[in-house]
Protein backbone atom coordinates (compact mmCIF):
# COMPACT_ATOMS: atom_id res chain seq x y z
CA UNK A 1 0.00 0.00 0.00
CA UNK A 2 2.51 2.50 0.83
CA UNK A 3 4.80 1.52 -2.31
CA UNK A 4 1.52 2.49 -4.04
CA UNK A 5 0.77 5.99 -2.69
CA UNK A 6 4.88 6.72 -3.45
CA UNK A 7 4.29 6.27 -6.85
CA UNK A 8 1.05 8.50 -6.94
CA UNK A 9 2.55 11.36 -4.89
CA UNK A 10 5.21 11.36 -6.87
CA UNK A 11 7.61 14.10 -5.61
CA UNK A 12 8.89 16.10 -2.49
CA UNK A 13 7.24 14.18 0.15
CA UNK A 14 7.55 16.90 2.58
CA UNK A 15 5.43 19.32 0.34
CA UNK A 16 3.23 17.05 0.09
CA UNK A 17 2.91 16.61 3.42
CA UNK A 18 2.64 20.38 3.88
CA UNK A 19 -0.39 19.94 1.90
CA UNK A 20 -2.15 17.60 3.74
CA UNK A 21 -1.82 19.52 6.89
CA UNK A 22 -2.57 22.42 5.64
CA UNK A 23 -6.17 20.93 3.94
CA UNK A 24 -6.97 19.36 7.56
CA UNK A 25 -6.48 22.85 9.14
CA UNK A 26 -8.16 24.39 6.05
CA UNK A 27 -11.60 22.25 6.30
CA UNK A 28 -11.93 22.72 9.94
CA UNK A 29 -11.33 26.58 10.23
CA UNK A 30 -13.49 26.91 7.04
CA UNK A 31 -16.74 25.32 8.55
CA UNK A 32 -16.35 27.26 11.23
CA UNK A 33 -15.35 30.94 9.62
CA UNK A 34 -18.43 30.07 7.08
CA UNK A 35 -21.13 29.46 9.87
CA UNK A 36 -22.32 33.32 9.61
CA UNK A 37 -22.15 33.40 6.02
CA UNK A 38 -24.37 29.86 5.86
CA UNK A 39 -27.03 31.47 7.55
CA UNK A 40 -26.78 35.30 5.67
CA UNK A 41 -27.15 33.66 2.43
CA UNK A 42 -27.85 29.56 2.56
CA UNK A 43 -30.41 29.55 4.88
CA UNK A 44 -28.07 27.94 7.77
CA UNK A 45 -26.90 25.06 5.59
CA UNK A 46 -23.47 25.40 7.17
CA UNK A 47 -22.13 22.19 5.36
CA UNK A 48 -22.91 23.20 2.26
CA UNK A 49 -19.61 25.66 2.11
CA UNK A 50 -17.64 22.84 3.56
CA UNK A 51 -18.53 20.25 0.85
CA UNK A 52 -18.13 23.03 -1.66
CA UNK A 53 -14.56 23.88 -0.75
CA UNK A 54 -13.85 20.23 -0.17
CA UNK A 55 -14.71 19.44 -3.94
CA UNK A 56 -11.70 22.05 -4.62
CA UNK A 57 -9.20 20.80 -2.53
CA UNK A 58 -10.36 17.17 -4.23
CA UNK A 59 -10.02 18.78 -7.74
CA UNK A 60 -6.85 20.54 -6.64
CA UNK A 61 -4.88 17.61 -5.43
CA UNK A 62 -6.30 15.69 -8.48
CA UNK A 63 -4.76 18.81 -10.62
CA UNK A 64 -1.56 18.15 -8.45
CA UNK A 65 -1.53 14.18 -9.22
CA UNK A 66 -2.08 14.79 -12.82
CA UNK A 67 0.57 16.89 -13.27
CA UNK A 68 3.15 15.40 -11.33
CA UNK A 69 2.56 11.86 -13.12
CA UNK A 70 1.60 12.76 -16.69
CA UNK A 71 2.64 16.29 -17.71
CA UNK A 72 6.87 16.86 -18.58
CA UNK A 73 8.11 19.41 -17.17
CA UNK A 74 9.24 21.02 -20.30
CA UNK A 75 5.72 21.43 -21.41
CA UNK A 76 5.49 24.21 -19.10
CA UNK A 77 8.15 26.29 -20.81
CA UNK A 78 6.15 25.23 -24.27
CA UNK A 79 3.42 26.88 -22.81
CA UNK A 80 4.48 29.55 -21.23
CA UNK A 81 4.41 32.08 -24.28
CA UNK A 82 1.08 30.97 -25.06
CA UNK A 83 -0.46 31.29 -21.38
CA UNK A 84 0.94 35.19 -21.14
CA UNK A 85 -0.53 36.15 -24.51
CA UNK A 86 -3.93 34.53 -23.17
CA UNK A 87 -3.84 35.96 -20.00
CA UNK A 88 -3.28 39.55 -21.27
CA UNK A 89 -6.26 38.95 -23.63
CA UNK A 90 -8.51 38.06 -21.04
CA UNK A 91 -7.40 40.94 -18.63
CA UNK A 92 -7.73 43.25 -21.34
CA UNK A 93 -11.58 42.09 -21.54
CA UNK A 94 -12.22 42.02 -18.18
CA UNK A 95 -11.28 45.71 -17.87
CA UNK A 96 -13.40 46.19 -21.08
CA UNK A 97 -16.36 44.47 -19.50
CA UNK A 98 -16.03 46.29 -16.45
CA UNK A 99 -15.73 50.28 -18.21
CA UNK A 100 -18.74 48.73 -20.17
CA UNK A 101 -20.72 48.14 -17.05
CA UNK A 102 -21.07 44.34 -18.46
CA UNK A 103 -20.08 43.03 -15.14
CA UNK A 104 -19.81 45.06 -11.82
CA UNK A 105 -17.92 44.79 -8.85
CA UNK A 106 -14.31 45.45 -8.75
CA UNK A 107 -13.78 44.08 -12.17
CA UNK A 108 -11.76 41.36 -11.33
CA UNK A 109 -13.47 38.32 -12.31
CA UNK A 110 -15.14 36.95 -15.49
CA UNK A 111 -18.90 35.32 -14.73
CA UNK A 112 -19.03 31.48 -15.99
CA UNK A 113 -22.71 30.85 -15.22
CA UNK A 114 -21.99 28.91 -11.58
CA UNK A 115 -18.26 30.21 -11.52
CA UNK A 116 -16.75 32.81 -11.54
CA UNK A 117 -12.79 33.13 -13.04
CA UNK A 118 -10.03 35.62 -12.13
CA UNK A 119 -7.88 36.26 -15.04
CA UNK A 120 -5.07 37.55 -12.82
CA UNK A 121 -4.92 34.00 -11.59
CA UNK A 122 -3.21 32.76 -14.78
CA UNK A 123 -1.42 36.11 -15.63
CA UNK A 124 0.32 35.22 -12.56
CA UNK A 125 1.17 31.66 -13.63
CA UNK A 126 1.55 32.77 -17.14
CA UNK A 127 3.74 35.79 -16.31
CA UNK A 128 6.09 33.68 -14.27
CA UNK A 129 6.47 30.81 -16.62
CA UNK A 130 7.46 33.06 -19.41
CA UNK A 131 10.08 35.25 -17.17
CA UNK A 132 11.98 31.39 -16.24
CA UNK A 133 11.66 30.79 -19.76
CA UNK A 134 13.44 34.06 -20.71
CA UNK A 135 16.06 34.12 -17.72
CA UNK A 136 16.75 30.32 -18.26
CA UNK A 137 17.84 30.60 -21.85
CA UNK A 138 19.56 34.12 -21.25
CA UNK A 139 22.58 34.00 -19.03
CA UNK A 140 26.02 33.61 -20.69
CA UNK A 141 26.98 36.89 -21.45
CA UNK A 142 25.80 40.70 -20.21
CA UNK A 143 24.13 41.12 -23.11
CA UNK A 144 21.97 38.55 -22.66
CA UNK A 145 20.81 39.34 -19.25
CA UNK A 146 20.28 43.13 -21.00
CA UNK A 147 17.72 41.28 -23.73
CA UNK A 148 16.18 38.40 -20.72
CA UNK A 149 15.85 42.26 -18.56
CA UNK A 150 14.16 43.73 -21.73
CA UNK A 151 12.26 40.84 -22.41
CA UNK A 152 10.79 40.22 -19.02
CA UNK A 153 10.07 44.13 -18.19
CA UNK A 154 7.54 45.00 -21.25
CA UNK A 155 4.92 41.87 -20.43
CA UNK A 156 5.59 42.66 -16.35
CA UNK A 157 4.69 46.27 -16.96
CA UNK A 158 1.65 45.75 -19.02
CA UNK A 159 0.41 42.72 -17.05
CA UNK A 160 0.56 44.42 -13.79
CA UNK A 161 -0.95 47.40 -14.83
CA UNK A 162 -4.25 45.71 -15.84
CA UNK A 163 -4.28 43.74 -12.87
CA UNK A 164 -3.67 47.08 -11.10
CA UNK A 165 -6.78 48.11 -12.28
CA UNK A 166 -8.96 46.41 -10.16
CA UNK A 167 -6.54 44.34 -7.81
CA UNK A 168 -3.68 46.48 -6.58
CA UNK A 169 -2.32 44.59 -4.08
CA UNK A 170 -2.19 41.36 -6.32
CA UNK A 171 -0.50 43.38 -9.29
CA UNK A 172 2.11 44.73 -6.49
CA UNK A 173 2.63 40.83 -5.14
CA UNK A 174 3.19 39.70 -9.05
CA UNK A 175 5.47 42.87 -9.48
CA UNK A 176 7.65 42.08 -6.02
CA UNK A 177 7.84 38.15 -7.31
CA UNK A 178 9.46 39.22 -10.71
CA UNK A 179 11.92 41.75 -9.58
CA UNK A 180 13.16 38.77 -7.23
CA UNK A 181 13.32 36.57 -9.95
CA UNK A 182 15.37 38.99 -11.93
CA UNK A 183 17.59 40.01 -9.00
CA UNK A 184 18.51 35.87 -8.67
CA UNK A 185 18.65 35.23 -12.49
CA UNK A 186 21.90 38.02 -12.10
CA UNK A 187 19.97 40.99 -14.03
CA UNK A 188 22.15 44.05 -13.24
CA UNK A 189 21.47 45.56 -10.67
CA UNK A 190 20.94 49.24 -12.12
CA UNK A 191 18.49 48.06 -14.33
CA UNK A 192 16.08 46.72 -11.67
CA UNK A 193 16.49 50.01 -9.55
CA UNK A 194 15.19 52.18 -12.06
CA UNK A 195 12.15 49.64 -12.50
CA UNK A 196 11.50 49.39 -8.36
CA UNK A 197 12.12 53.48 -8.73
CA UNK A 198 8.84 53.60 -11.85
CA UNK A 199 6.53 51.35 -9.44
CA UNK A 200 7.40 54.14 -6.44
CA UNK A 201 6.89 57.07 -9.13
CA UNK A 202 3.08 55.05 -10.67
CA UNK A 203 2.18 54.26 -6.90
CA UNK A 204 3.30 57.75 -5.73
CA UNK A 205 1.05 59.24 -9.22
CA UNK A 206 -1.79 57.59 -7.80
CA UNK A 207 -1.62 58.34 -3.97
CA UNK A 208 -1.48 62.43 -4.93
CA UNK A 209 -3.22 62.14 -7.69
CA UNK A 210 -6.38 60.65 -5.73
CA UNK A 211 -5.80 64.03 -3.55
CA UNK A 212 -5.50 66.34 -6.14
CA UNK A 213 -8.80 64.76 -8.13
CA UNK A 214 -12.36 65.94 -7.06
CA UNK A 215 -13.91 62.16 -8.19
CA UNK A 216 -10.78 60.53 -8.36
CA UNK A 217 -11.28 56.22 -9.82
CA UNK A 218 -12.83 53.94 -7.15
CA UNK A 219 -9.88 52.17 -7.48
CA UNK A 220 -7.41 55.03 -7.01
CA UNK A 221 -9.13 55.76 -3.95
CA UNK A 222 -9.13 52.97 -2.44
CA UNK A 223 -5.24 52.73 -2.92
CA UNK A 224 -5.09 56.06 -1.34
CA UNK A 225 -7.44 54.95 1.51
CA UNK A 226 -5.60 51.66 2.37
CA UNK A 227 -2.69 53.49 2.44
CA UNK A 228 -3.66 56.69 5.08
CA UNK A 229 -5.49 54.44 7.01
CA UNK A 230 -2.63 52.37 7.88
CA UNK A 231 -0.27 55.29 8.59
CA UNK A 232 -2.94 57.47 10.58
CA UNK A 233 -5.45 55.11 11.34
CA UNK A 234 -8.81 54.03 10.58
CA UNK A 235 -11.15 57.02 11.27
CA UNK A 236 -13.91 54.45 11.57
CA UNK A 237 -12.40 53.03 14.34
CA UNK A 238 -13.82 56.11 16.56
CA UNK A 239 -17.49 55.39 15.23
CA UNK A 240 -17.00 51.31 14.84
CA UNK A 241 -14.72 48.06 14.72
CA UNK A 242 -13.63 47.67 11.60
CA UNK A 243 -12.06 44.35 9.79
CA UNK A 244 -8.84 44.99 11.05
CA UNK A 245 -9.60 45.73 14.35
CA UNK A 246 -11.85 42.31 14.43
CA UNK A 247 -8.83 40.68 13.57
CA UNK A 248 -6.47 42.00 16.21
CA UNK A 249 -9.35 41.38 18.60
CA UNK A 250 -10.02 37.43 17.45
CA UNK A 251 -6.08 37.14 17.75
CA UNK A 252 -5.98 38.97 21.65
CA UNK A 253 -8.95 36.33 22.64
CA UNK A 254 -7.61 33.30 21.18
CA UNK A 255 -4.31 33.82 23.60
CA UNK A 256 -1.65 30.78 23.48
CA UNK A 257 -4.36 27.58 23.23
CA UNK A 258 -7.47 29.09 21.75
CA UNK A 259 -11.14 29.10 22.31
CA UNK A 260 -11.31 25.80 20.52
CA UNK A 261 -12.46 24.72 17.00
CA UNK A 262 -16.26 26.47 16.37
CA UNK A 263 -16.10 28.69 19.17
CA UNK A 264 -14.88 31.30 17.24
CA UNK A 265 -17.29 34.53 17.73
CA UNK A 266 -15.19 37.15 15.88
CA UNK A 267 -15.88 35.53 12.76
CA UNK A 268 -20.30 36.53 12.60
CA UNK A 269 -19.17 40.00 12.33
CA UNK A 270 -16.13 39.76 9.86
CA UNK A 271 -16.96 39.70 6.23
CA UNK A 272 -13.68 37.96 5.03
CA UNK A 273 -13.03 35.69 8.03
CA UNK A 274 -13.10 32.45 5.70
CA UNK A 275 -10.71 34.84 2.97
CA UNK A 276 -8.59 37.40 3.77
CA UNK A 277 -8.76 37.50 7.73
CA UNK A 278 -8.30 33.71 8.08
CA UNK A 279 -5.27 33.41 10.37
CA UNK A 280 -7.04 35.46 12.82
CA UNK A 281 -9.50 32.90 12.93
CA UNK A 282 -7.16 30.26 13.49
CA UNK A 283 -4.97 31.92 16.40
CA UNK A 284 -8.84 32.66 17.78
CA UNK A 285 -10.18 28.98 17.82
CA UNK A 286 -6.38 27.18 18.11
CA UNK A 287 -4.10 29.62 19.95
CA UNK A 288 -0.64 31.39 19.02
CA UNK A 289 1.26 28.08 18.78
CA UNK A 290 -0.87 26.24 16.18
CA UNK A 291 -0.63 30.15 14.51
CA UNK A 292 3.08 29.45 14.86
CA UNK A 293 2.71 26.22 13.04
CA UNK A 294 0.97 27.38 10.20
CA UNK A 295 3.90 29.90 9.94
CA UNK A 296 6.47 26.99 10.13
CA UNK A 297 4.45 24.78 7.35
CA UNK A 298 4.95 28.07 4.78
CA UNK A 299 8.73 28.06 6.00
CA UNK A 300 9.54 24.08 5.62
CA UNK A 301 7.41 24.57 1.64
CA UNK A 302 10.10 27.88 1.25
CA UNK A 303 12.77 25.75 2.36
CA UNK A 304 11.79 22.85 0.43
CA UNK A 305 11.59 25.20 -2.51
CA UNK A 306 15.20 26.35 -1.96
CA UNK A 307 16.02 22.60 -2.10
CA UNK A 308 14.45 21.70 -5.15
CA UNK A 309 16.11 24.76 -6.67
CA UNK A 310 19.63 23.92 -6.00
CA UNK A 311 18.94 20.47 -7.04
CA UNK A 312 17.74 21.39 -10.58
CA UNK A 313 19.98 20.13 -13.36
CA UNK A 314 18.12 23.41 -15.73
CA UNK A 315 17.72 26.45 -15.29
CA UNK A 316 13.95 27.24 -16.67
CA UNK A 317 13.06 24.34 -13.84
CA UNK A 318 14.83 26.49 -11.16
CA UNK A 319 13.70 29.85 -11.74
CA UNK A 320 10.44 28.59 -12.37
CA UNK A 321 10.47 26.78 -8.75
CA UNK A 322 11.99 30.18 -7.67
CA UNK A 323 8.60 31.82 -8.65
CA UNK A 324 6.28 30.09 -7.84
CA UNK A 325 7.62 29.47 -4.43
CA UNK A 326 8.19 33.15 -3.72
CA UNK A 327 4.55 34.24 -4.91
CA UNK A 328 3.01 31.71 -2.51
CA UNK A 329 5.17 32.38 0.56
CA UNK A 330 4.60 36.58 -0.24
CA UNK A 331 0.98 35.84 -0.19
CA UNK A 332 1.43 33.87 2.85
CA UNK A 333 3.22 36.28 4.59
CA UNK A 334 1.09 39.40 3.37
CA UNK A 335 -2.04 37.45 4.74
CA UNK A 336 -0.41 36.93 8.10
CA UNK A 337 0.56 40.03 8.23
CA UNK A 338 -2.64 41.78 7.50
CA UNK A 339 -4.15 39.55 10.33
CA UNK A 340 -1.83 40.85 12.59
CA UNK A 341 -2.35 44.45 11.93
CA UNK A 342 1.61 44.51 10.28
CA UNK A 343 0.52 44.93 6.95
CA UNK A 344 -2.48 47.35 5.29
CA UNK A 345 -5.26 45.52 4.91
CA UNK A 346 -6.16 44.15 1.45
CA UNK A 347 -7.29 41.35 -0.13
CA UNK A 348 -4.76 38.44 -0.31
CA UNK A 349 -6.00 35.06 0.66
CA UNK A 350 -3.73 32.35 2.85
CA UNK A 351 -2.62 29.83 0.11
CA UNK A 352 -4.16 26.03 0.19
CA UNK A 353 -6.20 27.45 3.38
CA UNK A 354 -8.51 30.45 2.52
CA UNK A 355 -11.84 29.54 1.04
CA UNK A 356 -11.86 29.84 -2.43
CA UNK A 357 -13.27 28.53 -6.21
CA UNK A 358 -11.31 28.85 -8.89
CA UNK A 359 -8.12 30.53 -7.48
CA UNK A 360 -7.78 27.45 -5.51
CA UNK A 361 -7.07 25.55 -8.94
CA UNK A 362 -4.61 27.74 -9.85
CA UNK A 363 -2.66 27.56 -6.25
CA UNK A 364 -3.15 23.52 -7.36
CA UNK A 365 -1.18 24.27 -10.48
CA UNK A 366 1.45 26.77 -8.92
CA UNK A 367 1.93 23.15 -6.28
CA UNK A 368 2.01 20.89 -9.56
CA UNK A 369 5.04 22.94 -11.33
CA UNK A 370 7.09 22.67 -7.73
CA UNK A 371 6.41 18.87 -7.09
CA UNK A 372 6.63 17.85 -10.95
CA UNK A 373 10.44 19.85 -11.43
CA UNK A 374 11.15 18.13 -7.74
CA UNK A 375 9.73 14.33 -9.08
CA UNK A 376 12.37 15.53 -12.20
CA UNK A 377 14.63 16.19 -9.87
CA UNK A 378 15.00 12.58 -8.73
CA UNK A 379 14.55 10.90 -11.73
CA UNK A 380 17.61 13.08 -13.12
CA UNK A 381 19.43 11.82 -9.77
CA UNK A 382 18.83 8.54 -10.25
CA UNK A 383 19.71 8.17 -13.79
CA UNK A 384 23.53 9.54 -12.64
CA UNK A 385 23.77 7.41 -10.10
CA UNK A 386 22.81 4.13 -11.40
CA UNK A 387 25.62 1.81 -12.43
CA UNK A 388 26.59 1.09 -15.65
CA UNK A 389 25.89 -2.87 -16.90
CA UNK A 390 28.72 -3.73 -19.08
CA UNK A 391 28.06 -7.27 -20.81
CA UNK A 392 30.39 -10.03 -19.85
CA UNK A 393 31.79 -11.77 -22.97
CA UNK A 394 30.13 -14.73 -24.38
CA UNK A 395 32.38 -17.70 -22.95
CA UNK A 396 30.89 -19.71 -25.89
CA UNK A 397 32.01 -17.41 -28.22
CA UNK A 398 35.71 -17.06 -26.68
CA UNK A 399 35.62 -21.11 -26.02
CA UNK A 400 35.04 -21.22 -30.64
CA UNK A 401 37.78 -18.83 -31.38
CA UNK A 402 40.63 -20.47 -29.33
CA UNK A 403 39.60 -23.79 -30.99
CA UNK A 404 39.90 -22.40 -34.42
CA UNK A 405 42.69 -20.83 -33.90
CA UNK A 406 44.31 -23.98 -32.40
Amino acid sequence: MGLTVAKIFKGDRVIWAVLILLSMLSLLIVYSATGALAYRVAGGKTWIYLVRHMVFLVLGFGVMLLMVNVLPVKIYSMLATLALYASIALLMLAVGLKFAGIIHGSGRTLPLGPLSFQPAELAKISLILFSAKVLGKKQKTKRDLYLAFKNIIIPTAIVCFLISLSDFSTSALLFATIMTMMFIGRIPFKYMLLVVAAGAAFVALMYFGASIMDNPPARIATIKGRIDRFIHGDPSSETGITQADYAKLAIYSGGILGKGPGHSDVSNYMAAAYNDFIFAIIVEEYGLIIGFGVVFLYLIFFFRGVTIVRRATRTFPAFLVIGLTMILVYQAMINIGVSSGVLPVTGQPLPWVSYGGTAMIFTAISFGCILSVSYQNQVNREAVQQPVMIKAPDEDYEIENEAKDK
